[in-house]
């Protein structure tokens, strides 16, 4: 235990020795010049416009200015010799900080030890200028060092200046006021660079907490689309399997390569089906309960089925105006299903931030495609703070970017609304199957065993909660909508 101790103390003094040397020897002279302020800086944002391209040069030219000023000032008072010792040092530290430190260090010694004897009251070890020019240097190299640099020059200063009042009998020493004033301001810059660090680590964890959110709501949005588009491709599939099991049947004596081709085609259908099962399993591997309450046999909404949406938004507040224009004729369904869905949460979005207000819905069947548009008016009552900011619009333009459909979302500027339109190109679909087709497959036919994206009964537009956090694969998009979306792109009521 006698010998731990001693030990342990020799292994921090060589530590610290060991610090001392890189921080404030090893490289002291190397070129490092203080950069200039950023375009984003307060000094530079507030400038006049025809000085603004030289405002981050502003700390260089004070730092300039006080030099010569200090210069000028010790050529009034003391000598020459004493403004270069005063300004040399300040000019230096623009360009080598750890050098002008011990330029200034030295001439300290150099006029302390050197100087003849002075009178009472007089500045002794460091005159006046040489007081200021030192703690400005320490000020400067604590701004641009880490704070042990800081805690390094204010202790050898402080060694310096206790050694001159032990040696010194008769005269008048200025070594406290030097180490608390030099404390005191070198301290606070130290503090100020701590919070300037900190506030710029907060900023960056911010950036990617919204930016990790946004990827999120991402996958989130491709997980529900993935899981709404699983009925409408299993439905397709369950007719072809069907299909192609009938098809023999009905052609007497069909040829044994026929028969083959449609066992085939069948096999490979339903071969397709347990896939997507199976990767709708995936999708919903992390809250498998999340369905339980939901319908089985409920089919996926279609345009068709718009009248009970608006029917289940005017009874939560919104007055809605619906108009369909062109030759009303089938779609394909995942085009309908995402049409249903976009003009849905564009009217969530009005109820949420434009209460009161009155939206417009807008169906045309166009040559080509499909259009649609949503305009709602600005609130009428008091709009109450809403998370997920952003969520809706990411989900609508991932929909239309998987059908290879064009959306502009933006505000109204005549009277303060909100607009979403959108377009996407679809054929008609003459494979769709009449409401009395027999062909089409029962409710239980394979594949139907996915319900929709729902787990606690729909809410006033007629929607069903997803499963929170739902990884699994993402619907491909063949075209992504120019422009990304972040957190910040909000229904502006």
């Amino acid at each position: 235990m006698t010998e731990t101790i001693p030990r342990t103390e020799l292994r921090t003094i060589r530590a610290a020795l060991s610090d001392l040397r890189k921080d404030l020897i090893t490289g002291a002279f190397v070129f490092r010049p203080v950069s200039p302020l950023a375009p984003t800086h307060p000094l530079v944002r507030l400038a006049p416009q025809r000085i603004r391209q030289y405002a981050p040069w502003l700390p260089h030219t004070a730092i300039t200015v006080f030099a010569f000023y200090l210069m000028a000032v010790a050529v009034d008072t003391e000598a020459m010799g004493l403004a270069l010792l005063s300004g040399v040092p300040l000019l230096m530290v623009l360009y080598r900080p750890i050098g002008a430190w011990w330029l200034s260090f030295a001439a300290s010694v150099g006029w302390g030890l050197g100087t003849a004897e002075t009178t009472i009251g007089s500045m002794w070890p460091w005159p006046t200028t040489l007081f200021v020019s030192h703690i400005a240097v320490m000020a400067v190299v604590a701004s641009q060092n880490r704070p042990r640099v800081a805690g390094q020059m204010l202790l050898i200063t402080a060694g310096f200046g206790v050694a001159c009042d032990l040696l010194s009998e008769w005269r008048q020493t200025n070594s406290f006021p030097m180490v608390v004033t030099s404390c005191v301001i070198v301290g606070a810059v130290v503090a100020w660079r701590s919070l300037r660090e900190t506030k710029q680590q907060v900023a960056v964890q911010q950036s990617a907490t919204v930016e990790e959110r946004s990827r999120r709501t991402l996958l989130e949005e491709r997980a529900t689309i993935a899981r709404e588009l699983h009925d409408v491709v299993a439905h397709h599939m369950s007719v072809i399997a069907i299909q192609a099991e009938a098809a023999p049947y009905r052609v007497a004596n069909p040829p044994e390569e026929l028969a083959k081709s449609f066992a085939t085609i069948r096999e490979n259908a339903v071969a397709a089906l347990i896939e997507l099962r199976r990767v709708l399993g995936v999708v919903r591997a992390d809250d498998p309960d999340a369905y339980a309450d939901a319908d089985p046999e409920a089919p996926q909404p279609t345009l068709a089925a718009l009248d009970t949406l608006f029917a289940g938004v005017r009874a939560a507040g919104l007055t809605v105006e619906h108009i369909t224009t062109g030759a009303v004729r089938p779609l394909p369904s995942g085009v309908e299903l995402s049409a249903y869905r976009i003009i849905q949460e564009a009217l969530s979005n009005a109820l949420r931030h434009a209460p009161g207000c009155t939206a417009r819905v807008e169906v045309a069947y166009v040559l080509g495609g499909l259009g649609l548009r949503v305009v709602n008016g600005p609130p009428t009552q008091a709009v109450r703070p809403s998370p997920g900011v952003g969520h809706g619009l990411l989900g609508m333009r991932e929909r239309v970017a998987m059908l290879n459909g064009e959306m502009t979302a933006g505000a109204v500027e005549e009277d303060g609304g909100y607009e979403v339109a959108v377009f996407i190109p679809a054929a008609s679909d003459p494979a769709a199957p009449a409401a009395s087709d027999p062909a089409a497959p029962a409710a239980d036919a394979p594949g139907r065993d996915a319900p929709g994206p729902g787990a606690s009964g729909p809410d006033a537009l007629g929607r069903k909660a997803a499963a929170p956090d739902a990884p699994g694969p993402m619907v491909a998009a063949p075209k992504r909508m120019p422009g990304p979306v972040s957190e910040g792109e909000t229904m502006k009521p």
